[in-house]
């Protein structure tokens, strides 16, 4: 039970880790930025900046749906059977909410309902991920490969 929750409780102590100050525009610019200029050497300030924006919001979609693979994983461990799309999906919102209610505490950071929502797209792409996997995958076994 223990090796099944806890890459789960790992992986949402690091989106809690980030939504510190670590995980801020500021922060993140100093690796993002000189990657960008070295990619895009040509390109604007506006630019860079679009770019490093988009990127932070691909962020937000891969760590959630990363958070929906796990959570939907140990609970499909633990033998929650049908309802483990709907637990998964209460998981990623209550993480997520949670994740940007602490932004909101932050003086480098805000919390945002949009970022929730691409958020909980994440999520969604991965529970809609492990249940075509489950469906075609498997033969319909209720399991995941270990």
């Amino acid at each position: 039970m223990l090796t099944a929750y806890a890459p789960l409780f790992i992986w949402i102590a690091l989106i809690f880790f980030m939504s510190s100050d670590q995980g801020s525009m500021p922060a993140t610019s100093r690796f993002i930025r000189p990657l960008l200029e070295f990619f895009f050497p040509a390109s604007s300030e506006d630019t860079l900046q679009f770019y490093h924006f988009l990127i932070r919001k691909a962020a937000h979609f891969s760590a959630y749906a990363l958070l929906g693979l796990l959570a939907a994983r140990a609970l499909l461990f633990s033998n929650s059977s049908r309802r483990w799309p709907c637990l998964t999906f209460a998981i990623v919102l209550i993480v997520a909410s949670l994740d940007e209610l602490n932004q909101s505490f932050s003086s480098a950071r805000s919390g945002s309902p949009y970022d929730v929502l691409i958020d909980c797209v994440g999520g969604l792409f991965a529970i809609a991920a492990v249940w075509l996997y489950m469906r075609n995958g498997t033969k319909g076994a209720n399991t995941l490969p270990a």
